[in-house]
């Protein structure tokens, strides 16, 4: 790789860091092609990707982010999974670490907060984006109904007692 690829790739980096909700860093070292291949497909369907990267082209595109607490974590084979949404990387890459002996995760980053490995399990297990829509929608419209049935309570009650007026007058 010449001089003006690497820098190529600094930049794609440098995008990758700056335009991603949460990075994690993780160890793929011993990793069939097939595991890796299953491990795209699971992040691609997520709307995640992976990337292995060289560790020093990574440094590079760390320096002077908030991410730049990370760049120890650049050691031996290192791959780094990403995505928009802060949680689809992180879930995905922590249920695959656990079924798998070849992949461990090493830590990562989201904005200025940097991770352990035990901060990216808890960042998995956040409900994802889509999930918390759906329970923002959820309250709202139950909320909505709520003010409906509120509503036309009176209305109702207020029918009711003419009925039962009528009913009497009738009588």
């Amino acid at each position: 790789m010449d001089r003006k690829q690497k820098e190529e790739q600094v930049k794609v980096l440098e995008g990758i860091f700056e335009a991603s909700g949460s990075v994690v860093m993780a160890e793929y070292s011993g990793m069939t092609v097939a595991e890796l291949t299953d491990l795209r497909t699971q992040l691609r369907e997520s709307g995640a990707t992976i990337r292995v990267v060289k560790n020093r082209l990574a440094k590079i595109a760390l320096k002077g982010t908030p991410g730049e607490g990370v760049t120890d974590l650049f050691k031996g084979p290192v791959a780094i999974a990403y995505g928009e949404d802060v949680i689809s990387a992180p879930k995905v890459a922590v249920n695959f670490a656990k079924d798998s002996d070849n992949f461990n995760i090493l830590g990562g980053f989201m904005g200025e907060e940097i991770f352990d490995v035990s901060g990216i399990e808890a960042l998995s297990k956040l409900p994802s984006r889509d999930e918390l829509i759906g329970m923002v929608a959820s309250r709202l419209l139950g909320q909505a109904s709520e003010i409906g049935s509120r509503l036309n309570a009176p209305g109702s009650a207020l029918a009711g007692a003419i009925g039962v007026i009528g009913e009497r007058a009738a009588a």
